[in-house]
């Protein structure tokens, strides 16, 4: 089978988010008609394995997701000179199956290799784009290999050797004396907690926190929301009456209790950084900033941080040795390689914090081996001219790594 091939075949499969199973039977179809060993994990996802002739020489291993941003409806594939993509209903899938696809036609193309291997590990994994939960079940211990081509950028040539982790932080005000909006309002014991939860978010800092290196952004901090006042009944009534969601923080906003003094607030961020001691750096800053701010309202208000890692940092491996594999690959596939860290989430930062059978810690990179356009929506559209060359980039680093 040719790459578009399996690329179409899969993508005419709807896969939305743990409803996996139907492309997840095909790739097992696939694999299995050319004699290579492929089956479902405990969890859903598919681990396939080439054997290498070469047992001197560690597996490489591929991966991408086989979930889409989409529904159950059926993929209308239209072809557009070099592009593909849908007839505007719904999403393409290119995001993960482009991926996907590549790694099936490395492993069927394997055994035609004219040089000595050690062969290929793939995964294939569910809910990359909801939840993670196939990432978050991969049998780990069952790989030999080390190194990791996460199938799953959008631009031909990305070559992502590190990745900011999310952490999620929340910070609670409370004033708790409250009291009525006109016969409490002069007395200034009577602190208004939405107006000092502003204040406090006024002081905590915005955007990028330390600047970017070669690679791109280290560290940054971004505000999500902030909840104070009496929202509880509008909130109440929002849910009720099935307010429309783009109306809903208006409707919110608007029927919220202005005649009390308000007791409660909330700061919701997001902080995303590649290295560890940049991220405990800013929130040791932000501690600080509270206590300041405790002491300033000592006995009439208290501010508390929460912080919950939600995604690990993805930090640069000792992996020098990929990256010179990765320039002759593009260097042989006539591609432009952009060797970079990446300022968001992937299934990169997992692996990068796990090992394999032999207790090794893994060395994943997120790899683009194709220009996708306008990823989780009804535009959505792949370049085949890049994908090709991508696919080339793909089995040229598999011949560098086995050098």
């Amino acid at each position: 089978m040719e790459l578009v091939e399996i690329f179409e075949t899969l993508v005419k499969i709807p896969s939305p988010s743990l409803s996996e199973e139907k492309v997840a039977d095909k790739i097992i179809e696939i694999l299995s008609e050319n004699n290579i060993e492929a089956k479902k994990d405990k969890t859903g996802n598919v681990f396939a394995k080439v054997k290498g002739n070469n047992p001197s020489k560690k597996p490489l291993i591929l991966s991408a997701h086989m979930d889409v941003v989409g529904d159950d409806s059926p993929i209308n594939i239209v072809h557009n000179g070099n592009i593909i993509e849908t007839d505007k209903k719904r999403t393409l899938g290119a995001d993960d199956k482009a991926g996907v696809a590549a790694a099936i036609k490395l492993a069927l193309e394997i055994n035609s290799l004219n040089a000595d291997h050690g062969g290929l590990e793939l995964i294939f994994t569910r809910d990359e784009e909801q939840s993670m939960v196939g990432i978050s079940g991969v049998e780990f211990e069952n790989f030999e290999g080390e190194d990791i081509l996460v199938m799953d950028s959008d631009k031909l040539g990305n070559f992502e050797i590190s990745g900011a982790g999310y952490t999620k932080m929340t910070v609670e005000v409370s004033a708790p004396k409250g009291g009525h909006s006109g016969l409490d309002i002069g007395d200034t014991s009577r602190l208004n907690a939405a107006k000092i939860t502003a204040e406090l978010a006024n002081l905590i800092p915005q955007g990028v926190y330390r600047k970017s290196d070669e690679l791109g952004v280290i560290t940054s901090i971004n505000l999500g929301s902030i909840v104070a006042g009496a929202v509880d009944n509008s909130i109440y009534r929002a849910v009720n009456e099935k307010i429309e969601r783009s109306k809903a923080a208006k409707f919110v906003c608007h029927n919220s209790m202005s005649n009390l003094i308000n007791t409660t607030g909330y700061i919701h961020y997001s902080i995303r950084s590649s290295n560890k001691s940049y991220e405990n750096e800013l929130i040791a800053e932000i501690q600080n900033i509270i206590n300041q701010f405790n002491e300033k309202y000592k006995g009439l208000a208290e501010a508390k941080m929460n912080v919950e890692c939600h995604l690990p940092i993805f930090e640069k491996a000792d992996n020098e040795k990929a990256i010179q594999n990765a320039k002759n690959a593009a260097k042989n596939s006539d591609i432009e390689l952009n060797v970079r860290s990446f300022h968001a989430g992937a299934e990169t930062h997992i692996y990068a914090n796990k090992f394999n059978k032999n207790n090794v810690k893994f060395r994943p990179v997120l790899v683009g081996i194709a220009d996708i356009y306008n990823m989780h929506s009804s535009d959505e559209k792949i370049d085949v001219e890049t994908y090709k060359k991508g696919y080339n980039f793909i089995k040229n680093f598999f011949i560098e790594y086995n050098k």
